[in-house]
């Protein structure tokens, strides 16, 4: 599997930014985890979408579903120019509340939406994705995604505070894809359903992943202070997301 980060920054994007939005690419299939601001400009910059096979939403909050409008309405004049079949929508998998968000998912013959839980077993050409939901604390479903392809395993773990029970789900995950909302400085006293970057490297030092790449980062972020602040980390390379960063699973 290849992960490319398309978006990476929260609460909104920087000059040229995009809030979060991956590309996951196999032989088979090309997904999309979730959407936010931007993440379609630079989604062009390795593929049409048209190509895509489907989109995984982790979640409704603005950061993360920004550009699914607009994402419908270029496939939408994509299949009016025949690049994409009327009878193919691409499916959207995601939370099946609230109710509201999902009424938005399916659109004409572009989009339709596929709800899932913690019970969805989704497979998606060579990928097969399962679901955790994590503790993102406003009281709207969130979920992580596992995503396993020929023996390599990839974790996202979305917007994750605290209580959010990894063990079984992450353990031993070739990359986990973790937040770090926080720096030390203003990491707020009481979890709010984020993490810090020291609390993502430790979740993932205990949890014995392969590689670490720390997402969900303010803009004004410095990469080196994301990067002191993640030593608990030492099972693997650790990434600090960029626009463009690629990394490469082979099994």
């Amino acid at each position: 599997m290849r992960f490319t980060v398309l978006g990476y920054q929260s609460p909104y994007p920087g000059p040229g930014g995009a809030t979060p939005g991956y590309l996951v690419e196999t032989d088979k299939v090309r997904l999309l985890i979730d959407c936010g601001s931007g993440v379609l400009a630079q989604a062009g910059k390795h593929l049409p979408i048209y190509e895509l096979d489907a989109l995984l939403l982790s979640h409704y909050h603005h950061d993360h579903i920004a550009d699914i409008g607009v994402l419908q309405y270029g496939l939408m004049v994509h299949q009016l120019f025949g690049q994409r079949p009327a009878d193919r929508p691409l499916p959207i998998y995601a939370p099946e509340a609230p109710a509201q968000n999902v009424q938005t998912l399916t659109y004409r013959d572009a989009t339709c939406f596929h709800p899932i839980n913690e019970q969805t077993n989704q497979t998606i050409g060579d990928v097969t994705v399962t679901f955790l939901r994590t503790d993102h604390g406003d009281g709207d479903p969130c979920y992580a995604m596992r995503l396993e392809s020929k023996g390599s395993v990839i974790v996202y773990g979305a917007d994750s505070g605290p209580e959010t029970n990894w063990a079984a789900f992450a353990q031993g995950a070739d990359l986990f894809i973790c937040e770090g909302t926080y720096l030390d400085h203003n990491k707020p006293q009481k979890p709010n359903g984020h993490l810090s970057v020291r609390d993502a490297a430790e979740l993932a030092e205990s949890l014995s992943c392969g590689s670490l790449l720390i997402t969900h980062l303010f803009h004004g972020y410095e990469e080196a202070n994301v990067m002191a602040q993640a030593e608990a980390y030492q099972s693997g390379p650790c990434y600090v997301a960029k626009i463009g960063l690629q990394i490469e699973l082979t099994t």
